[in-house]
């Protein structure tokens, strides 16, 4: 007799909501437990298997209906329907053992693998399939709770989430998404990986991806540009072969931190793409000279990391002349290399960045960099952030990039986005919303100069030693924060300048006579 296909109700959003504001209002009990830092990747990873047991179900029944095997990527009892789908199922120090011990007891009554120690120890065939991102997921994974019983109602409560549901699926990613900028608000250092929702939505309508074209974030975080840019995507399926090539060939992530690319991972599983293509590794670990053709995409999206300073053998993959500490400026020449070529009539590669101001106005091996970037790509636009977009994890003033591999560069918009009438920055309660792009989204795509647009031949640019850094010729000072030196010293100059002109104006009337 045919098993009859068991399936979960659809859940409201309210209900999703309440099921994870249960788990975390019962991860807090656990003393094993420190914060929203602790609680998440604890949520994501009971959650990531879960998903996985759903989606397993799913196409053991379509390979049934087709008359194939199908070969699962877990072994009994490790898959969820073995040791978490029963609500009296194993718990307390029995649970923990199994989970966290490199050999236990197993749900089944016999001596193996620790849930962990399998999971971690999962090998894909051919080297590529879903078992190596298991792998991987579990490597940099840990159980932080403590207390078996309270794990177990963890596990009872997410059991009631049906995965098998796209709309339960779409629900819980808008949660999930939240989830990630309270985690973000409740760690500064977390908020690394982390771009307002905004801007990455700014920067995926403006580089308007398209279907076939292949888009890679090399700092992917927790996924937020991959997500948007899969949805966006997403609209344009019109046809099955639009989907397939969606699904498999089209979003491409590099993400080294374990915690950021777990939760890169469980963010586009729940935002519909099955098959995530993350790399786990440094996107600077290849030496530039070796990306080739093959390795090149159409599509570049990202935030690369502020600061910080790589090894010298990651240093040692650039150019002599083009070494530096600054994080921004290798990530700046990988995604220069990784863009495609204009060949045979076919357009090069585009992307959209966000910097920190000092790439801007930065001289010596930064000037380099921007000479390279200049005379090979076509910098068209730099979007220029008000401050406190990225507040408060740093007030590092920032920069949009866009340029296109259809260089060399002619001239360069500048576009300042403003703050809102009577802002003076934005904070943590009060972010940038994705409304206030509209004026430059209007202008994009019929350019003129106005208060807050200028254009610069690059020339210019060229003249003033690569840099970037122009204010607006139009904008209006802040004398109300002025210090009182520079106040007093810009009267002065004006009114030196009134006087010249007034002077002017007497010698043209005085030849006139």
């Amino acid at each position: 007799m045919k098993q009859k296909k068991t399936e979960l109700p659809k859940s409201t959003a309210q209900q999703l909501s309440s099921i994870i504001k249960s788990c975390r209002d019962i991860m807090r009990k656990d003393k094993g437990l420190n914060g929203d830092i602790d609680r998440l990747p604890m949520l994501t990873w009971i959650m990531f298997l879960k998903f996985l047991d759903d989606a397993e179900r799913i196409r053991e029944e379509e390979a049934k209906v087709r008359g194939e095997k199908f070969k699962p990527a877990l072994e009994p009892p490790y898959h969820w329907r073995d040791w978490a789908a029963k609500e009296d199922g194993i718990s307390g120090d029995e649970l923990i053992a199994f989970i966290n011990q490199d050999e236990a007891i197993r749900p089944d009554g016999k001596r193996g693998p620790g849930l962990f120690a399998y999971l971690r120890a999962l090998q894909g065939a051919n080297g590529g399939d879903r078992r190596d991102v298991i792998a991987t997921v579990f490597k940099g994974t840990v159980n932080r709770m403590i207390n078996g019983y309270l794990l177990r109602d963890v596990i009872n409560s997410i059991n009631k989430i049906n995965f098998a549901s796209s709309d339960d699926i779409h629900t819980l990613g808008a949660i999930y998404e939240n989830i990630l900028k309270e985690m973000r608000d409740a760690a500064g250092d977390s908020g690394e990986f982390y771009t307002p929702r905004p801007v990455v939505r700014f920067i995926v309508q403006v580089i308007n991806p398209r279907i076939g074209e292949t888009i890679l974030d090399p700092a992917a975080g927790t996924g937020g540009f991959l997500v948007e840019s899969f949805e966006h995507l997403k609209k344009q399926c019109n046809k099955t072969e639009d989907y397939e090539k969606l699904q498999k060939g089209s979003i491409f992530g590099i993400e080294a931190k374990p915690l950021p690319y777990l939760l890169c991972q469980m963010n586009l599983l729940l935002h519909g793409l099955e098959y995530p293509n993350i790399d786990p590794g440094n996107a600077l670990r290849v030496p530039l000279r070796e990306i080739g053709d093959k390795d090149r995409v159409d599509v570049i999206m990202t935030n690369p990391p502020f600061g910080g300073e790589e090894e010298q053998g990651i240093l040692s993959n650039f150019p002599a002349d083009k070494q530096t500490a600054e994080t921004a400026l290798l990530f700046l020449q990988l995604i220069m290399r990784k863009l495609k070529r204009p060949i045979g009539g076919k357009k090069g590669g585009r992307c959209g960045m966000v910097v920190p101001n000092g790439t801007l106005f930065g001289d010596g091996v930064c000037a380099r960099i921007k000479k390279e970037l200049l005379e090979e790509f076509n910098l068209h636009t730099i979007v220029r952030l008000p401050n406190g977009v990225f507040a408060p994890y740093t007030n590092i003033p920032t920069n949009l990039l866009f340029f296109d591999h259809n260089g060399p560069t002619k001239e360069i918009w500048y576009y300042e986005q403003p703050l809102p009438e009577g802002r003076k920055n934005y904070t943590k309660t009060q972010p940038i919303q994705f409304e206030e792009f509209e004026p430059c989204l209007k202008w994009w795509n019929k350019r003129e100069e106005n208060t807050f647009a200028w254009c610069v031949p690059v020339e210019r640019i060229v003249e003033n030693n690569y840099n970037l850094d122009l204010k607006n010729p139009r904008g209006r000072e802040d004398y109300e924060h002025l210090p009182p030196e520079k106040l007093l010293d810009d009267i002065l100059t004006k009114e030196r300048r009134i006087t010249e002109v007034i002077n002017e104006i007497k010698t043209i009337l005085t030849k006139s006579k």
